[in-house]
């Protein structure tokens, strides 16, 4: 049973399942009205971001994967989601309008009209292919998955098969994410250029809903959703399908020579990866309330890498942690929370300086504890590597063996 060997998944749906319900007791819709309303979104959103950690440490912290584009495919997953939610809003609005004209709207009035309203900020009142299945919910669930999953797909063909490797590769997926983006900003691409998507934490069909029970029931599909990732995560990598991404991270070359088909291998982890990211996205921005192309620069997957690096690549929840505490505290220095800092002269307001502080927290833990924050845990429970030294650990007794022990 996935669960009896792996205890720590175990732990991790317990404090989920436990923060969700405390979040919910706490909720203006559900409890005391402890927490505000701003503050469930934050968190709902942090869960989202920690289920982008996870997919992020899939490819980098198990497969040896260093993407720096993966935030792309969780703002695609957003902007899938989204075009259903503008337009099925949208469409509420005009039909209310033109339900008092003497005759009955056509649908193709109807269709007209929404159009008009979606792009008339850039100037065009037709509907762009791209939004061929705007009005259909199932077909932009789909899309959440596809659209992310096919670009993955067709960038990683390309790059594992020309064995495109180590920084080559980060540069690449770096300008992939800059591309897309740019061409996002451009009115014609057919998402309104750099006005975006807005206007998505209003659900279609929930106008009498208070935002405040909205909140809460995306905080319950956004802890769903990471509880799903972390068991699919899980099951991946403690299988042979792990060992064998984990061995391409530590030596490639022998892995292809001991005839394992690396490039599928590394290009279905990527995939894999790309579509839980828009899983992520699909359900941030609709708690964010709008997307945006600068959601897409390259700094946001660096975020992402920070993240994982922090929390402890290689490690399913090490990755959840460094993603929700430094969400969180990037929250609270940001949002003017953090009291300002007087050291004679100067005065530090964390919101000018909260990049340097992180910066100098990632090289902290690079330098102190180059396993992340998770191997504090490691250090509290005294856990330890096995240590193989002078196991036999084949027929071979030949010098090599210290030095396999040691891998």
């Amino acid at each position: 049973m996935l669960i009896r060997r792996h205890p720590a998944l175990l732990t991790a749906l317990t404090l989920l399942a436990l923060a969700t319900l405390a979040i919910t007791l706490g909720s203006e819709a559900y409890g005391s009205g402890a927490l505000a309303t701003s503050t469930v979104k934050l968190l709902g959103k942090t869960l989202c971001l920690a289920l982008a950690a996870v997919a992020m440490d899939l490819v980098w912290g198990y497969a040896g994967i260093l993407s720096l584009g993966h935030m792309a495919f969780f703002a695609l997953g957003g902007y899938m989601i989204g075009q259903w939610l503008m337009y099925a809003r949208t469409a509420e609005g005009v039909a209310a309008t033109l339900a008092t004209a003497p005759i009955p709207p056509t649908p193709a009035e109807l269709a007209q009209g929404t159009a008009a309203q979606i792009f008339g900020v850039v100037g065009s009142t037709d509907l762009p292919w791209s939004w061929a299945f705007a009005h259909s919910l199932p077909a932009q669930l789909v899309l959440v998955l596809a659209v992310p999953g096919l670009l993955a797909a067709l960038f990683g063909w390309l790059a594992f098969r020309a064995r495109v490797n180590g920084v080559y590769l980060s540069i690449l997926t770096q300008a992939m994410t800059l591309a897309l983006a740019l061409w996002l900003f451009q009115n014609d691409a057919g998402f309104r250029g750099n006005n975006g998507l807005s206007g998505l934490q209003n659900i279609p069909g929930a106008a009498d809903v208070p935002q405040a029970v909205i909140s809460i029931r995306f905080l319950w599909a956004s802890a769903f959703a990471l509880a799903c990732g972390m068991v699919l995560a899980t099951w991946i990598t403690g299988g042979k399908f792990g060992s064998v991404i984990r061995a391409i991270r530590d030596d490639e070359a022998r892995v292809r020579f001991l005839g394992y088909p690396v490039e599928t291998f590394k290009l279905t982890v990527f995939t894999l990866s790309a579509m839980i990211c828009g899983v992520a996205g699909a359900l941030y921005y609709p708690q964010a309330g709008i997307i945006n192309p600068a959601e897409l620069m390259p700094i946001a997957s660096i975020y992402l890498a920070v993240w994982v690096a922090i929390g402890g690549r290689g490690r399913i929840y090490g990755a959840i942690v460094g993603a929700i505490a430094v969400s969180l505290l990037s929250s609270w220095f940001t949002g003017g929370r953090a009291p300002d800092l007087t050291l004679g002269p100067l005065t530090i307001r964390w919101v000018d300086w909260w990049q340097v502080l992180l910066g100098f927290g990632f090289v902290a833990v690079t330098l102190l504890a180059p396993r992340g924050l998770s191997s504090l845990w490691d250090a509290l429970m005294r856990l330890r590597p096995p240590r193989r030294h002078g196991a036999d650990l084949g027929p071979d007794l030949g010098a090599l063996r210290e030095r396999e022990a040691q891998a």
